[in-house]
C-alpha cells in the first residue's frame, strides 16, 4: 500500500494546532522535528543517549509529519487540510503561511519511525509520561505513571503546555475532587487527576475521534470507573458543580467560555488554563479578573503560559 507523507513546517506556536489538524484528517499519529531540540539540554534520567543532528531538523520553526493512505480521497483530505491551515492566522499563530509538502512512501517501517523520539519522561515530582511499548519501572514509592499510545492520541503529553496543566492538577487537586476536563484529546489531564485522589471527572471534547482517544488511554490507566468521556462542546453539557476546572486549549477559545466557568465553580474553586502564547498572557488574565477570578499563579514554559484562577466569594 502506498502512504502520502505530509509535511507542514509551521511555528512553535502552531504546533499543536496542526497536529489535532493532521488528526483530524486522519492521521493516526505524528511526527515533530523542532528546530530548538538539538540546542535542548537533555536530563539522563532514564539512560537514553542523545546525540542529535542539527542537519536532522529544520533551520527554524518545527515541522509537523503525518502519513495518510493513498487513495481515491486524498485529493479532497488534502484540499480540506490546505484551507484548515490557512486559517491558523486568523488565531495569531502563524505569522507567514505554513509550507505544506508531500512526498509518496511504501508501506513499510514509516508507521512506528516515530517511536524512537518517544521514551518515559518525568514532567513533574510525581508524574511520569510513559509510552505504551517501554519496560519503566517507578523510581520513587508515590510516582504516578500516565500510560500513552500516541498512535491513537492527540500528542503526547510532553508539551509545555500540557506539562504545566499536570503540574498545576499535582499542586491543586485534593483527594475527592470533582474535576472538568475541557477539549480532553489524549485524556492525559483527566487519567493525572484521577491517579491524584479525583473522585469523579468529566472529560468533554468537541472532536469524536478525540473521545475514543481519550476512552481508550483512560482505560489502558485503568481508570475508567472515575473518569466519565462526552462529546460535548465546552461547558456545555455539564450540570455538576466541580472543584476544579481545567482547560488546555486555545487562548481565544478560553475567552469564550470563562464566564460559563466562572457562573459552574463554587466559592473558591479554581479555574486552570494553558495552551496560551506568552503574548496573550495579560488578555487572558486581565478577562479572568475581569470575570471574577483571583490570579493564583501564572507560569511560563518555552513561551507558553499556564494560569491557575480562583473563584473570588461574594
Amino acid at each position: 500500500m502506498k502512504w502520502s507523507e505530509i509535511s507542514i513546517h509551521t511555528t512553535h506556536e502552531a504546533t499543536e494546532a496542526v497536529a489535532n489538524i493532521l488528526h483530524e484528517a486522519g492521521a493516526s499519529g505524528v511526527v515533530i522535528e523542532d528546530s530548538n531540540e538539538p540546542d535542548r539540554i537533555h536530563e539522563d534520567r532514564f539512560g537514553e543517549i542523545y546525540e542529535l543532528d542539527k542537519a536532522d531538523f529544520p533551520a527554524d520553526g518545527v515541522i509537523v509529519k503525518a502519513y495518510l493512505p493513498v487513495n481515491s480521497f486524498l485529493n479532497e483530505t488534502m484540499k480540506e487540510l490546505e484551507l484548515s491551515i490557512s486559517n491558523l492566522a486568523e488565531f495569531g499563530l502563524a505569522e507567514k503561511q505554513p509550507i505544506i509538502s508531500t512526498n509518496e512512501v511504501d508501506d513499510e517501517d514509516w508507521a512506528t519511525a516515530w517511536k524512537q523520539f518517544y521514551h518515559p519522561v518525568k514532567i513533574s515530582s510525581r508524574f511520569t509520561i510513559v509510552p505504551t511499548w517501554e519496560q519503566y519501572d517507578p523510581v520513587v514509592s508515590d510516582e504516578l505513571i500516565i500510560e500513552l499510545d500516541p498512535g491513537m492520541a492527540f500528542g503526547t503529553g510532553t508539551h509545555p503546555t500540557t506539562v504545566m496543566c499536570l503540574q498545576a492538577l499535582e499542586k491543586y487537586v485534593q483527594e475527592g475532587d470533582t474535576v472538568v476536563d475541557v477539549g480532553t484529546g489524549s485524556g492525559v489531564l483527566s487519567i493525572g487527576a484521577a491517579l491524584l485522589g479525583a473522585s469523579h471527572v468529566h472529560a468533554l471534547d468537541l472532536d469524536d475521534v478525540a473521545v475514543v482517544a481519550a476512552k481508550e488511554n483512560i482505560k489502558l490507566n485503568h481508570v475508567e470507573d472515575r473518569i466519565k468521556v462526552t462529546h460535548g462542546n465546552l461547558l456545555d453539557s455539564v450540570n455538576e458543580t466541580p472543584d476544579v476546572i481545567v482547560a488546555n486549549i486555545l487562548a481565544e477559545v478560553i475567552l469564550s467560555f470563562s464566564a460559563d466557568a466562572f457562573d459552574l465553580l463554587p466559592e473558591d474553586g479554581l479555574f486552570i488554563v494553558s495552551g496560551i502564547i506568552g503574548q496573550k498572557r495579560d488578555l487572558v488574565k486581565e478577562d479572568l479578573i475581569t470575570k471574577g477570578f483571583d490570579i493564583v499563579e501564572s507560569v511560563l514554559m518555552e513561551d507558553w503560559v499556564a494560569i491557575i484562577a480562583r473563584k473570588r466569594g461574594e
